[in-house]
């Protein structure tokens, strides 16, 4: 099993979305049993609150239901617990090596690292474009998702 830690500053809109748009690509794929991912957060803020309300709509409309979720504060462990943790934008990477004390096996990313465009996913908390946001992490999604499920066929 490949474990999956997305991360953003609050944990309540972009890793969430990630987290559960991730969950669901892999399971309509038949990856759900081979896949594991949850979401942090790099500050303490937002912890225990639900999803952003906007956040939640838009996972709605895609037919994905993520109630129940509370944001997280990452942790130190989650280095040791997971097989990448991926940040949603630069400056999340900064604090993710900062609380785990650097990456020394290479496993924090960007999202969108391998895009044909590589950016950050801009926080639609602050943009209030949650479109765009979807948009980004889906494309980030998709991309991730093709590198491990090529990893599980050469298996």
């Amino acid at each position: 099993m490949i474990r999956v830690l997305m991360v953003c500053l609050g944990n309540i809109c972009r890793s969430p979305m990630a987290e559960y748009i991730f969950r669901d690509m892999a399971e309509k794929r038949g990856l759900g049993g081979q896949i594991l991912v949850e979401s942090a957060a790099t500050s303490t803020e937002e912890c225990g609150n639900p999803v952003y309300q906007p956040a939640k709509r838009k996972l709605y409309q895609l037919g994905i239901d993520c109630s129940g979720k509370r944001a997280r504060t990452m942790r130190k462990e989650d280095y040791q617990q997971f097989d990448l943790l991926i940040g949603m934008e630069n400056r999340n990477l900064i604090a993710m090596r900062r609380i785990c004390g650097g990456d020394p096996d290479g496993k924090i990313h960007l999202m969108l690292e391998d895009s044909p465009d590589p950016r950050n996913i801009a926080d639609p908390w602050y943009t209030g474009d949650f479109d765009t946001a979807c948009r980004d992490i889906q494309e980030g999604c998709e991309t991730w998702l093709n590198k491990l499920e090529a990893r599980f066929r050469r298996k």
